[in-house]
Parts: C-alpha cells; structure tokens; sequence
C-alpha cells in the first residue's frame, strides 16, 4: 500500500508515504479549504470544519455535541482570533454561541486542535478534558526541562541502554540541556542541529512568554485515562489512549452506536507524522501497538477523523496505515544495502522525497530506524559525531 508523496506539516506532521512517481493525484480531503457550512454527521454530532493554515492540511474537524447545558467541543482548531471569528460565525449559523460551550475535549497536543480551549476556557469557564499526560510547547515548563526519555514504558534493557545513550550524545553535543518543543535545536543523532528562522523563533518566544495576553494556553481541568467513561452530549464515550502520533493523543468511543472519534491516530488518506524527538524510545512501535488496538473495535461503523471526511474500516484503514510503514522499513533495509553504514539523513533521502527532506523527515527517518534497532535489526555505530546505523 502506497500513501503518495511524503510531506509533512511543522505542527507535527503528517505523511504522505514515499517518492512522487511524477503523476498527479486528486486533491486529498484533507487538504481541501473548510466547508462553509455545519453539517450533522450523526444524530447530535455536528462538524465544523476551521481553517488551519499548516503545510499539507486545509482544515481541522471540531466536532459539536449539544446537550440541555450547552453544547461540547472536540479539537477546537487553532489558537488566534482567526479561528476564533471563524468557530463563533459557525456556532452561530446552528443557534450557539461561544458562552454555550460547557466542555472542549483535547484529543493531544498539537496547536490545531488544543488552540482555541483556553480562549474558551475563559469566556464560558469550559472544563478542558485532555489524557494525562497532555502538555504544550507554550507550558512554561516545556522549555525548562532538561531531555529526558521515558523509560517507563518497558521494562526493556535496551530501552534503558537507548535513554542513557541519547542523554549522552545530547550532553556531548552541548553544553546546555535538551529543550522540548518547537525552540528545540538538537538531536539525538547528531549531525547539523535544526534552526529554526528567527523570526518564527520570535514567534514562539513572544507566544510563550505572554501567554497570558495572545495565547489562552489550555490548561486541563480534568485528565483522563484510558477506559475513563465520559458523559458528553447525551452520549457515553470511552477514553481510548493511542500513543504514537503523540504520547498524549486520545481517541473517543461511543459503544453504544459504534462511533470513534479517532483524531489523528487514524485519517482517511494520510498518516501522522511519528517523531523521534518524543518522550518515548520507540514511538514507532507504540503506533503499531496502537493501530493493532484499532481492530478490536469491531462494533465501530463510523469513524470520526481531525481531518478530512468521516469513514467507516476502522480496522482495515489502521492496518493499511501499519502496512505503509511496514514498507517504509523495507525501504530502509533495502537502503542499508547502498550505504552500508548510513547517517540518518542518508537514509532519510532514501526515505522521503526530495522536496520533504528537512527536520521532520530526518526525525520520522529516526523514529523508524530506532525501531529496527531495537528489534535486534540494526546496530548504531555512536563513535562519531553523528549515529550511524548499519543492519546486519
């Protein structure tokens, strides 16, 4: 299974598979400008689609439940009063209003879908329900810790060999410690740090720090786990926690009438983007673990996306998404033949397009060949300046 071309966009990203084959495809949905008007997807679960403005994607979903106390939002879209004029105009053409928001449900944390919740969060005093482990970039304590990984996940060796050797290469390649977050310039590879211009650095600077004044920063005012129950909009859903995209991302299931609100865990025609900057060893194969979970909802016959169109093989659209990643590791097995020993922007150019090749192609490159090294397929020569991967 091919996904097309490989893209990304800078929230996080989203993939589009392997190299063009110099055709051109129809426009994805989820690439299309927002539709104008609210459309009710299934009984008491209208859409609003806002406009994002973020590389490979024309829109977010919000989806709306109304219920006696008001209405709840899911994915609000981005932060900024664009979005903001654009949720009210919505809300209003279906008789709500921004005050009527009683509750705005994060499904993870990336800009177009948390962005509006604090806005919301101060005018109508909306309780914001995120997973556990749900934190920003504009936190002010994103930039102030120092690197860490997970090692709690697994119990695994060489997952705790995989921290150690990263928070080592990160200290001998500076001085100061590893940031989180878009203000990030390291890598746990090595090789030329990512930079990000000055102006969006700026940006994120002044977003931060006067958070208070541009930027309503989301925070929760109740976390969940897995298998919570919620009551939202005369509905009962269950949390489900589908780490991968995100170690925070969230999935919403209404057993009752077969419906997931699956986020981006699962899109219509393209994938997220699986970072090797996270907090976790192998985010890789927590996706896979995640996409495997996606067939034991059998009972689901629709499936409410972040992006592009609602859909209805959950189950069959999760494994054709671990199929194309299953194919984007052969492709590095095959490229190891060439390179023998290869840095991780070697294999990222035999990875990823030319015109994606940059920082979000080299950390999803990271994140598949950590993978296979931890499987026992690949070895990391770390005696240079930068990781060397080779397989056996």
């Amino acid at each position: 299974m091919s996904e097309g071309d490989a893209e990304s966009h800078s929230h996080g990203g989203h993939s589009h598979g392997g190299h063009s084959h110099g055709t051109t495809k129809p426009l994805r949905e989820e690439r299309r400008p927002p539709r104008d008007d609210v459309e009710e997807i299934v009984p008491g679960i209208l859409r609003i689609q806002l406009p994002i403005s973020l590389p490979g994607l024309g829109h977010v979903n919000c989806y709306a439940m109304e219920d006696a106390r008001g209405v709840t939002l899911v994915d609000p879209g981005l932060p900024g009063p664009r979005t903001t004029l654009a949720l009210r105009k919505q809300l209003k053409s279906v008789g709500l209003a921004l005050r009527d928001v009683h509750t705005v449900v994060v499904t993870h944390s990336h800009p177009d879908h948390f962005g509006q919740a604090g806005v919301l969060r101060q005018r109508s005093g909306a309780e914001v329900i995120t997973h556990r482990n749900f934190r920003t970039f504009l936190d002010p304590e994103s930039e102030d810790d120092d690197f860490d990984l997970d090692v709690g996940v697994t119990s695994s060796d060489r997952t705790a060999e995989l921290a150690d050797r990263s928070k080592a290469m990160v200290a001998a390649a500076r001085n100061t410690p590893q940031r989180h977050g878009p203000l990030s310039s390291q890598t746990p590879w090595g090789g030329s740090p990512y930079m990000l211009p000055r102006s969006r650095q700026l940006k994120y600077k002044v977003m931060q720090f006067t958070a208070g004044r541009l930027v309503a920063t989301p925070s929760p005012t109740k976390r969940v786990v897995d298998a919570d129950v919620l009551q939202l909009g005369n509905r009962d859903w269950v949390a489900v926690h589908t780490p991968g995209h995100t170690v925070d991302h969230l999935c919403l299931y209404d057993p009752n009438d077969g419906i997931m609100i699956s986020g981006d865990h699962v899109l219509p025609t393209i994938t997220p983007h699986i970072s090797g900057m996270g907090e976790t060893s192998d985010p890789l194969g927590e996706f896979f673990s995640s996409l495997d979970r996606m067939k034991t909802f059998d009972q689901v016959s629709t499936v409410l996306p972040a992006h592009g169109l609602e859909f209805n093989d959950l189950g069959a659209r999760a494994m054709d998404i671990k199929e194309h990643h299953f194919e984007r590791l052969d492709t590095l097995r095959e490229a190891s033949d060439e390179l023998g020993q290869g840095t991780v922007e070697q294999y990222m150019r035999s990875l990823f397009a030319e015109r994606s090749w940059g920082a979000m192609a080299e950390s999803e490159t990271y994140a598949h060949l950590e993978h296979l090294r931890l499987a026992g397929e690949a070895e990391a020569d770390e005696s240079g300046a930068e990781l060397r991967y080779s397989f056996g």
